[in-house]
């Protein structure tokens, strides 16, 4: 179960590279500044609209489906503020992304992977071969 797949409305399409952060909503209720890396953010946001232009849906609709389709997702916790957001949002299980979308937002959202796991991936052949399963 995912809680809040529009991470405070920065995947809603609203945030974008060239356009100023919102001034309502919930991020900006916050009050206080949230750790976010923009650059991914804003590298995330740029392949949610172009995939919604080619679709014809909203970035919004693009993220939950995004979301609902990884492994182990069963449902989402969804926040809307008014009955426009939910509807839009609820629109997004009426289509799904293909495996060529799907693979474009998760290369953009791809983050380095942190050590030991780099270093396991680049050795994992030489030095680490794969043992075959046991038959039980």
């Amino acid at each position: 179960m995912v809680w809040s797949p529009l991470m405070f409305g920065l995947l809603s399409g609203k945030i974008r590279r060239s356009a100023p952060q919102p001034t309502e909503g919930r991020l900006a209720a916050l009050g206080a500044p949230i750790e976010v890396d923009w650059e991914r953010l804003y590298r995330i946001v740029d392949v949610m609209l172009a995939v919604a232009g080619e679709r014809g849906v909203t970035p919004a609709q693009v993220a939950i489906n995004w979301v609902c389709g990884k492994p182990g997702v069963d449902t989402v916790i969804l926040g809307a503020r008014n009955e426009a957001q939910l509807l839009d949002n609820l629109a997004s299980a009426a289509w799904e992304l293909t495996a060529e979308e799907m693979a474009r937002l998760d290369d953009a959202s791809a983050q380095p992977e942190p050590y030991p796991y780099w270093h396991q991936q680049k050795w994992a052949g030489a030095r680490n071969p794969r043992v075959p399963a046991l038959r039980t």
